[in-house]
């Protein structure tokens, strides 16, 4: 691997339950639903002023939505929910968000394709992640909020009104034009803010982290192709969901672009040594990342895989095998 990603931790100062206003257009308040997958929490953003638009009202905490609420100035009202997407830390509080003040949602659509739990189908690390390690992370997730225990897709979220890639919405004072960015997931949307030339990126492209590409759903072709389609924008900069604000966009998705490329090869190095299960792919291409991150980073090698059959790169060793996360693979 050659592409070293220049990543954002710095949040400054900020407090749980506080709002901070981060452009003359644009307030953020985070979430305390801090995690290995969240980084820091949700950052829902309000934009605008009287007439206030937010972006990803976040999981389904009522003390968030309170919070907020309460970042609001007198007079002002929230009148728009922007939806990046349907997953469980971005779009749940939609909801109670619209029941309190009455606001319009507006998303591509409903979730798609949802992976089902098949016991048969599921990456085993029990080889290098111990029994005290495991037991660990199942006492961390018994002592999160039962709201937070809701992982992985929203399916209950459907927009009031469905945007189309390059739809235009006017506010007061903003205009919010909307990017169809599948790849993470195939509803994805970024969100222009016109007044600044300045994007809500969500979790196609973080600060602090890369995202997670998770078949059947997540697509590594469309997340490719989203990711150079924002390049052409030049935006000054993005305002992803999780972490601060990215100051110099253009040169960090073409490294987001490098890596995954470097990434695919990583695969194929891998595979000149013989067919291999995804499960010896990722301790060694993820050795220094936390261990609780090797399960969705199997989904982005799973991702990978399937792009590589797709383009005849390689192929299932297992006789009319399909190409599963447990399949073993080998290059054609």
């Amino acid at each position: 691997m050659s592409t070293t990603i220049q990543h954002y931790h710095d949040l400054g100062d900020f407090k749980y339950g506080t709002c901070d206003q981060v452009t003359p257009h644009v307030r953020r308040v985070i979430c305390k639903n801090p995690t290995p997958f969240t980084y820091k929490g949700t950052g829902t953003y309000l934009v605008g002023h009287g007439e206030v638009a937010v972006i990803d009202p976040g999981p389904p905490l009522l003390s968030h939505l309170d919070d907020i609420l309460e970042a609001l100035n007198p007079g002002e009202v929230i009148t728009h929910a922007f939806i990046t997407h349907t997953h469980s830390d971005h779009s749940p509080l939609t909801k109670q968000l619209k029941e309190r003040t009455g606001a319009i949602s507006y998303g591509y659509g409903p979730h798609g394709t949802v992976r089902e739990d098949d016991p048969d189908d599921r990456v085993d690390f029990s080889e290098y992640i111990s029994s005290d390690e495991q037991e660990q992370y199942r006492k961390e997730y018994d002592e999160l909020p039962e709201e937070l225990k809701r992982e992985g897709a929203d399916t209950e979220f459907a927009p009031d009104v469905v945007l189309a890639d390059g739809d235009i919405v006017h506010g007061s004072g903003w205009t919010i034009g909307a990017i169809h960015t599948p790849g993470h997931c195939s509803n994805h949307l970024c969100f222009e803010l016109k007044e600044e030339r300045s994007l809500f990126s969500g979790d196609h492209v973080m600060g602090w982290a890369t995202s997670v590409v998770g078949p059947p759903d997540g697509s590594m072709k469309n997340y490719m192709e989203s990711l150079k389609k924002l390049l052409p924008f030049q935006h000054e900069r993005y305002w992803p969901t999780h972490g601060p604000a990215i100051p110099n966009p253009v040169d960090y998705v073409q490294s987001f672009i490098n890596h995954r490329e470097e990434r695919e090869e990583q695969i194929v190095n891998f595979l000149r040594t013989g067919p291999r299960k995804i499960a010896d792919f990722v301790p060694e291409m993820y050795a220094t990342y936390d261990k609780r991150l090797w399960y969705p980073a199997a989904g982005s090698v799973h991702a990978h895989l399937l792009h590589m059959v797709e383009t005849g790169r390689a192929e299932v060793v297992e006789a009319g095998g399909e190409p599963k996360l447990t399949a073993t693979y080998k290059l054609s």
